[in-house]
Formats: structure tokens, C-alpha cells, sequence
């Protein structure tokens, strides 16, 4: 399977002279096409700074990151946007949707953005929803939405551009435990389908539904093992 994401001795510095401090110590790691990689770590063990350079949130200081085979280090603010666009899907704990707007409306923004018609738009939005389960919610506004059904609605907002990857930054941090766990099937179920999950967790048991777990600590990588369910 081709590579979707090779880091190569990342470094990342925060701050200047004796004030700096090394979020990232040479990280280096592949992901293939259709893993399911759960990023795992204490607080300040370097998965959040990992997470955000994956996003193209943030730049390495040093070293190579490449993302579905495209060299991100030199890009312009706007190139970096267009990439999280097109080749990137976002879930996070917080859901981060627009609270007075349907569930196809939250869904379609990724779309707006990217200048599909329309009707295109429509077409896609409601066959992401229904890929999440929620084809009978499409007009309801956040507000009229569960937790869980606001995070099938995020997403299905993550799926609506067909993205290289999906990040899911603590996709179950505000979730109960029996909606934790249909989140996570339902993310085993679109791994299944073909498509690459990279999640960062603190919990072992949400990282138990990965097949892979990279552990950082002190913004090295101390464990990466695959998972066989």
C-alpha cells in the first residue's frame, strides 16, 4: 500500500536562546493507506504538536513531512489551507459545529470552500450523512442533535471531500461510555471501507480500536506496535 504520511526527523522548537523548548526530537514514521494509527501520550509528551504539523496547522522546524506524497515543508499559508481541505478531514472533541445550522449545512461547509455547485454539494453532503448513520437527521440543527449524533454529523463533515486522511483529535473526549463505543465502531466500520484514521487518544481502551499505536513521551516516539483485534 502506498504511504499516506512519511515524517522524516521532525524537529519542532518552541521559543528562542535559553527559552527553547524541544516539542519534538526527531520523529520519524510512515503511515500506509487504510491504517488506523492511534498517537497516544501524557500531557506535553509532544501528540498534540504531532497532531497539529499532520494538520498542516503548524510547520516542523526541521525535517520532512509528506502527506499523500505532496512536500508540505515549503508551502505558502494558502497552499497549506488548500491541502487541509482537499486531503485532510478534521473530528475533534468538541465537535466544532455551527450551533444554529442543519447537520447538511455543517456538513457542506468543507465544499463551500472548495467551490463545489450546489446541487453537488447537496448530493454529497446527504450521502455522508447517511454513511454516518444519520439520514434522518439532515435537517435538524445542532442544538436538536445528542452528543453522539453531533459527532456522526462532524464526521460526516471529515468524509464529505473524500480526504486522504481523517485526524480525530480526542474524537470521544465528550462523549458517555456507550456512545464512545458507537463512535469508535462506527470509525472501525470506514477504517474497514478503506480509509486511513490517525487519532490522537489518552485512553487505552478508545486506542484499543486502532490497529496501531504510536506512544510518544518527551517528544520521542517510545512504543509503535501494531494491533491485531
Amino acid at each position: 500500500m502506498p504511504d499516506v504520511i512519511k515524517l522524516d526527523n521532525i524537529r519542532r522548537v518552541f521559543g528562542e536562546g535559553d527559552h527553547q523548548v524541544e516539542a519534538l526530537r526527531g520523529v520519524s514514521f510512515v503511515i500506509a493507506d487504510g491504517e488506523f494509527v492511534a498517537i497516544m501520550g501524557a500531557s506535553g509528551s509532544g501528540k498534540s504538536t504531532c497532531m497539529n504539523l499532520l494538520g498542516c496547522l503548524d510547520r516542523p522546524t526541521s525535517g520532512t513531512y509528506l502527506l499523500d506524497g505532496i512536500d508540505t515543508a515549503g508551502m505558502a499559508p494558502d497552499q497549506l489551507a488548500e491541502v487541509r481541505n482537499k486531503k485532510l478531514g478534521f473530528v475533534f472533541q468538541g465537535f466544532n459545529l455551527l450551533p444554529r445550522t442543519t447537520a447538511r449545512e455543517n456538513v457542506e461547509l468543507p465544499l463551500v470552500y472548495a467551490g463545489v455547485p450546489t446541487s453537488e454539494r447537496h448530493q454529497r453532503s446527504l450521502a455522508a450523512l447517511e454513511r454516518v448513520g444519520l439520514a434522518e437527521r439532515v435537517n435538524h440543527t445542532s442544538a436538536q442533535l445528542s452528543g453522539g449524533q453531533q459527532q456522526r454529523v462532524a464526521i460526516a463533515r471529515a468524509l464529505v471531500n473524500q480526504p486522504a486522511v481523517i485526524l480525530a483529535d480526542e474524537p470521544t473526549g465528550n462523549l458517555d461510555t456507550v456512545t464512545t463505543h458507537e463512535i469508535m465502531q462506527l470509525f472501525t466500520d470506514l477504517n474497514r471501507q478503506g480509509i486511513t484514521i490517525v487519532m490522537i487518544t489518552h485512553e487505552p481502551e478508545v486506542a484499543e480500536y486502532a490497529s496501531r499505536r504510536i506512544t510518544f513521551r518527551d517528544g520521542a516516539i517510545i512504543a509503535d506496535s501494531a494491533h491485531n483485534h
